[in-house]
This record gives structure tokens, C-alpha cells and sequence, in this order.
């Protein structure tokens, strides 16, 4: 069994059956004699049972929020208004994809052009945004016609189980969605490396995401991958500081600081440097942690202790390489939880580890560049590329500077995040889009039919 720890508490709050590679091959093997039949489900039908899976999750909104608050710490406020709701709009985007002629083939000279479903999907899924990086997989290859195999992270299970229970209650069929909770080492490993699974969508670290693409490589299995970041908040020299600043902090520490696109470098002018930093700082101030099942709670702890213990040692190696600590540092902000305090960084290097490698906490680091140019060369000098932002008084600058950022996604001045919009990142932020038809592309083979 599997013990699931409250990391608020550290208390445990439940325990969930650690799965074996004979329950892999069991639920991979239904699921592919699932797939004719599912597959040869109109796309009208799977249209309206997506639209059920999100009117159930809607439904199911406080007790999906609540189970994600407990098992993996994100405070109550944040995952009513961004856990659940993302997810919610996600499903809803698929279904409108479906809507708009997704499947109806494309005729190029004498060729019909069409989208079938891939087959059979092994999908393992990361306990930081559990209902929404579930719902970005699972949804959208069930939508194509495919079938499923979810691996949840075992630090975040109870959430799945909700999700699967939401599935039955759309009308997903038996074998068409199969749950098997467990580590990566066992199940995960087993699930990418099965030969009866014809793709594998896996969000979560890189180098794990390394090991997956590598086992999936044996039976040439098509991978798609969301993996790790370090987001450049680039503030130009005519933006509005203050408010580029205190929304780039808001970022870099949603969920806890663990998030895979947040803003944890903080790219501003270099004869501005000290005034973001003191900008930066009293924000960070400000989200003092707590109790994550109180609605006031801004920061939440740590997932688990080897996280907390994670965080806490880049902390001190930033101390170290000489970085500025304007707010915070590695003491403990609480006697019980696995809690970090919410830390700032000025004078930070681009070769400084604290700059280049994902750290996945409350931690930013705010970086002084000497012109436009530098700022670009200087967000574009890790081995990530998953998010990031401009903020600039011109829309237009900010524009074609977003344009040069070597990232999957840019947001400018603030802009609000589109569940509809392509996901993903370049380099060793991974392969492959979530969300909408570019979700959709995902878990679908392309045919062409000459006539």
C-alpha cells in the first residue's frame, strides 16, 4: 500500500493499492479490446460525453478542490478558482474542437486527408496540477477515439479516483479508461514499455521524462512530453515596474511555487535592479504560508519533505554562489508541514545555479540585463523553453520580443491563460501541445487516401 500524507499536517490521510506490472498488462490488455469499439463511437457521441465529463466536473467542484488542498497542499482559494476550473475549460475546448468539423478529413488535390485515433494511450500524469494535467490527456485521446491508461502521481491519487468516477458518470465505457495507482519506477516503467501501448503522454520532471522516452523508444512508440521550466519574466525598460513586478511574483509562487511555467527569473533593466528588488521582496513578503484549507492561505507547503528539503537546498546554494537574499531563506517558517518561506534573490548570474536548473518552489531570482538584447539572450540561456512573459508599455515591443523567445508560450502584460490555446514547451521543456484541437493533434494518426 501506499500511504498519501496531508503535507500540511504530515499527517496521513489515506492509503491507495501500489499497482504491479501484471495490473498494467491487465488494463492495457482491456483497454485494447476496448478500442474497436470506442473507437467506432460517432464523434457527435464522444462530443457529448465530454461536455458531460465537464458539466461533471463543475459539478464536482468543492470536493475536487478540497481533495486536491489535502493530498498535495495547493491553498483552497487557488484550486477553486485555477485547479478546477482549467480543467473544466479544457474539456469544454476539446468538446468545441470536436464541434467545429475536427474529424471531417481535408482534401489536398486528389488525396483525402484524415485524423484516426492513435490506439491505445498510456498517460502519467504529475501531482502538481493532478485534475488538470489528467484532464488535458485523458480527455482529449478519449475525445479522438482513443483509449486510456492513467498512471496518477502517488502523491496526488485521491484526485484520480474522482476523475475516474466522473468518467463513469459521462458514460465512458468499461476498458475505454482504465486507473492504475503506483510509482514510477514499477508502474510508469511498465506502462511506457508495454507493447500494446501505442503512444505515452507524460507531464513531469526532465529527466524522468528522459527515461520514459527511452523505454518508449523500444517499440518506437509515438511520446509526447511536458516536462520542466525556468520562465523569463522580461520587464522592459518602459513598463509599468510595480505592476510587472507584483504580478511576476504572483506567478513565480502560484501552487506553492510549483509550477512547471511559472515566472522564476525576474529579467529587469540593470539601472532598475534595486528598486525591483525591493518591489519584488515586500510582495514576497506578503505570502506568508499557512494552512491551505483556510481561504486567506496564499502559500501552501511543499508536496512532500524530500520536496521541502529539495527547495531548501538551492536556497542555501544561491547564498552560496553569491546571490543577494532580499526576502526569506532556507529556515523553516513552521514547526510542522512541509513548509519553505517564500524567498527573493537579486544580482543574480545567469551561471548561477539558481538561474538555470528548476528548483519548484517559492523562489525567484531576479536577474539585471543591460539592454533588449541581452534580455532575450539572457531569458533564452537555459535548457528550457516552456513559458514566459513580456511587459512593456508598447504592445507592439512587447510583441516582437515575445516573439523572440525560444518558449511555448508568451504572456503579454499579464495576459490571461487560454485553456484552449496550444501547451507546451521546446527543448528540454519537451514535445508535443496540450489543450484544444492542438490537444487533439496529440492522440490522432494522420491518413492520406489518394483517389
Amino acid at each position: 500500500m501506499i500511504e498519501v500524507v496531508n503535507p500540511a499536517t504530515e499527517e496521513v490521510v489515506g492509503t491507495v493499492r501500489a499497482g504491479t506490472p501484471q495490473d498494467v498488462d491487465n488494463a492495457v490488455t482491456r483497454a485494447s479490446a476496448a478500442f474497436d469499439g470506442w473507437s467506432a463511437t460517432p464523434v457527435e457521441e464522444r462530443a457529448k460525453i465530454v461536455r458531460r465529463i465537464a458539466d461533471e466536473l463543475e459539478a464536482r467542484a468543492e470536493d475536487l478542490a478540497s481533495t486536491m488542498t489535502t493530498e498535495m497542499g495547493t491553498p483552497i482559494t487557488f484550486a477553486r478558482k485555477v485547479q478546477v476550473p482549467n480543467p473544466v475549460g479544457i474539456a469544454r475546448g476539446v468538446a468545441d474542437a470536436l464541434d467545429d468539423g475536427y474529424f471531417a478529413g481535408e482534401e489536398i488535390g486528389n488525396s483525402l486527408v484524415l485524423r484516426e485515433p492513435v490506439g491505445v494511450v498510456g498517460a502519467i500524469t504529475p501531482w502538481n496540477f493532478p485534475l488538470q494535467q489528467m484532464v488535458a490527456k485523458v480527455v482529449p485521446a478519449l475525445a479522438a477515439g482513443s483509449v486510456v491508461v492513467l498512471k496518477p502521481s502517488e502523491l496526488a491519487p485521491f484526485t484520480a479516483d474522482l476523475l475516474a468516477e466522473v468518467l463513469r458518470a459521462a458514460g465512458v465505457p468499461d476498458g475505454a479508461f482504465s486507473l492504475v495507482h503506483g510509482t514510477g519506477p514499477v508502474v510508469g516503467e511498465a506502462l511506457a514499455a508495454h507493447p500494446l501501448v501505442d503512444m505515452v503522454s507524460f507531464t513531469g520532471s526532465t529527466r524522468a521524462g528522459r527515461r520514459v522516452a527511452a523505454l518508449a523508444a523500444e517499440t518506437v512508440k509515438r511520446v509526447a512530453l511536458e516536462l520542466g521550466g525556468k520562465s523569463a519574466n522580461v520587464v522592459l525598460d518602459d513598463a509599468d515596474l510595480t505592476r510587472a513586478v507584483k504580478i511576476g511574483v504572483a506567478n513565480a509562487f502560484m501552487n506553492n511555487g510549483q509550477a512547471c511555467s511559472a515566472w522564476t527569473r525576474l529579467l529587469v533593466p540593470a539601472e532598475r535592479h534595486d528598486e525591483a528588488l525591493e518591489i519584488a521582496a515586500a510582495a514576497a513578503a506578503k505570502y506568508e504560508p499557512g494552512d491551505p484549507a483556510l481561504a486567506t492561505t496564499r502559500l501552501g507547503p511543499a508536496v512532500s519533505a524530500a520536496q521541502r528539503d529539495r527547495v531548501v537546498g538551492y536556497i542555501r546554494r544561491g547564498v552560496e554562489e553569491g546571490a543577494t537574499l532580499a526576502q526569506g531563506g532556507p529556515g523553516a517558517p513552521a514547526e510542522r508541514g512541509f513548509y519553505v518561506t517564500p524567498t527573493v534573490f537579486g544580482s543574480v548570474t545567469p551561471d548561477m545555479a539558481i538561474a538555470q536548473e528548476e528548483i519548484f518552489g517559492p523562489v525567484l531570482s531576479v536577474m539585471p540585463y543591460t539592454d533588449e538584447g541581452d534580455a532575450v539572450r539572457i531569458a533564452n540561456s537555459t535548457v528550457y523553453g516552456l513559458g514566459g512573459a513580456v511587459f512593456s508599455a508598447d504592445t507592439d515591443r512587447a510583441l516582437a520580443v515575445a516573439k523572440r523567445l525560444r518558449t511555448g508560450q508568451v504572456d503579454v502584460n499579464g495576459a490571461a491563460f487560454n485553456t484552449s490555446a496550444p501547451f507546451g514547451g521546446y527543448r528540454q521543456s519537451g514535445n508535443g501541445r496540450e489543450f484544444g484541437r492542438f490537444g487533439l493533434d496529440e492522440f490522432t494518426e494522420v491518413k492520406s487516401v489518394q483517389r
